[in-house]
């Protein structure tokens, strides 16, 4: 029998999202993500939907069993000094954050959408 290699191909974290116009609001308008596509089984049901930017994919989702609010994820940037000078050009109502260096050599950018969960942007700093 010929053996093959196995090959992980990509990571989709679900978040969970409690309020959908907050969120959509946050992602969209704030962190510049773009809506692939919004699943209900039927009206009146929870959300699962799926948002986007650049190589990035993260799900959001409304159902009670998928997650917990309150998770976090970490989401490698290029060029994070730009990602930062975007979001403070915006002067957002609900959300103002810095870039920080950080003793471990990267550049990072923390924000939390509406239901609380952590979104860490970070570069890697020359060695």
């Amino acid at each position: 029998m010929a053996s093959t290699e196995i090959r992980f191909k990509s990571l989709t974290p679900i978040l969970r999202m409690i309020d959908e116009q907050q969120t959509k609001l946050f992602y969209e308008q704030f962190l510049g993500f773009h809506i692939d596509w919004e699943h209900r089984f039927e009206e009146g049901f929870p959300l699962y939907m799926q948002i986007s930017r650049g190589g990035i994919l993260l799900h959001l989702s409304e159902h009670y069993g998928d997650c917990n609010p309150g998770g976090a994820v970490r989401i490698e940037v290029e060029n994070i000094e730009d990602f930062h000078a975007e979001l403070a050009a915006q002067k957002f109502k609900y959300a103002r954050p810095g870039l920080e260096t950080t003793e471990w050599n990267t550049r990072e950018v923390t924000v939390r959408d509406p239901s609380g969960n952590k979104l860490l942007f970070y570069e890697n700093l020359p060695k």
